[in-house]
């Protein structure tokens, strides 16, 4: 009887324990279980240096797993899994156990920062966009630009740039070099990748153009460019500007370029120019009437120019003019071949304007 009565015992105890062993690992396979079975994502950072414990308790907090008991179990029978640190697009449907799998691949987010920048602008415009996009300060970017070494490197890698770019008087060695476009960069992108990309989009653009059929330069082909693209409103105009440009150095007399004063006083174009500025001895200022700069290009690029004002100084108009003025209420520009029908359509567009 009393046999019975311990075996019933014994039978008991242990029907009852497997039951809470039963209870105990279902509750651990639930606890894997996903949080939600609706799609939400969840950016989730494991930070360099961070514990195992640490990244558990860091899921629990984010609301991606049930119970940080049950991945920290996991975890103890699979301490071959590496949790490698970055940035997870993770989603509240996913199991714990896929979500260290994700982890442990290293299945980081990539977030990339897309970037405009606008054509004729100057490299100066550019490290302010630069800085706004990216976490460098105007400084460090231009300590990179100022890299005597670096553009020595740039020099090397790329035949479009030459020891030309490095003269002492330029402001900014890839002056004119930085092809304007919308560009997609890695957020982690560096100051030296950022120009890299750039340069590599001028070299395939200039690959598609007959650049040795022209007697001049890559960089004083740049340089004129620069010039019609701010000059030019039109594709008709920048054409024109180009054939004026080529018929000043041709006769040697100083390009008259207001664009290229406000580069060398470095103002921008709704400042106005002084009578000093215009006669500021400067390998930039075209304006001078010194004749120091007469039938010579500005000493380098005065912006970045896009492929349209390039193809305008490759192919000028097949005109003769010497001399433009604008219309500074319409903003057309009107040519002419000698100086008194220069002076005419000046005479004439001052009184239109101060009768509107």
């Amino acid at each position: 009887m009393k046999k019975r009565r311990l075996k019933k015992k014994v039978f008991v105890f242990l029907s009852i324990f497997i039951l809470f062993i039963a209870l105990l690992i279902g509750s651990y396979f639930f606890s894997l279980k996903s949080i939600s079975k609706e799609s939400q994502d969840v950016s989730f950072t494991v930070q360099s240096g961070s514990s195992k414990i640490e990244i558990v308790e860091d899921l629990k907090n984010a609301g991606l797993i049930r119970s940080k008991y049950a991945l920290l179990v996991y975890l103890f029978f699979h301490s071959d899994l590496n949790l490698q640190a970055g940035k997870y697009e993770l989603n509240r449907n996913m199991d714990a156990v896929d979500i260290l799998k994700t982890i442990h691949n290293g299945d980081i987010k990539i977030d990339t920062i897309k970037v405009t920048f606008v054509e004729g602008k100057t490299v100066k415009d550019y490290i302010q966009v630069i800085s706004d996009a990216f976490p460098y300060t105007e400084n460090e970017i231009k300590e990179v630009l100022a890299s005597r070494e670096f553009m020595q490197e740039l020099i090397e890698k790329y035949d479009f740039l030459t020891d030309e770019i490095l003269n002492d008087n330029i402001y900014y060695a890839l002056e004119g070099y930085l092809y304007p476009d919308t560009y997609e960069f890695m957020e982690d992108v560096t100051i030296k990748e950022i120009f890299i990309r750039m340069l590599d989009n001028t070299k395939m653009k200039l690959e598609s153009l007959s650049l040795e059929n022209s007697e001049y330069t890559i960089h004083q082909i740049l340089t004129m460019a620069s010039i019609v693209e701010l000059e030019g409103a039109n594709e008709s105009d920048r054409a024109a500007f180009a054939q004026v440009i080529y018929k000043r150095l041709e006769l040697g007399m100083t390009l008259g370029m207001d664009t290229t004063t406000y580069y060398a006083v470095q103002k921008s174009r709704s400042e106005g120019l002084t009578i000093t500025d215009l006669n500021v001895l400067n390998p930039y200022n075209t304006r001078s009437t010194n004749n120091a700069m007469a039938g010579k290009l500005p000493v380098g690029p005065i912006g970045n120019p896009s492929l349209n004002a390039i193809n305008a100084v490759l192919n000028p108009s097949d005109t003769d003019y010497v001399y433009f003025v604008a219309n500074t209420c319409t903003g057309e520009t009107f040519f002419n071949i000698n100086y008194e029908d220069h002076l005419a359509k000046t005479r004439e567009l001052k009184s239109i304007c101060a009768t509107n």
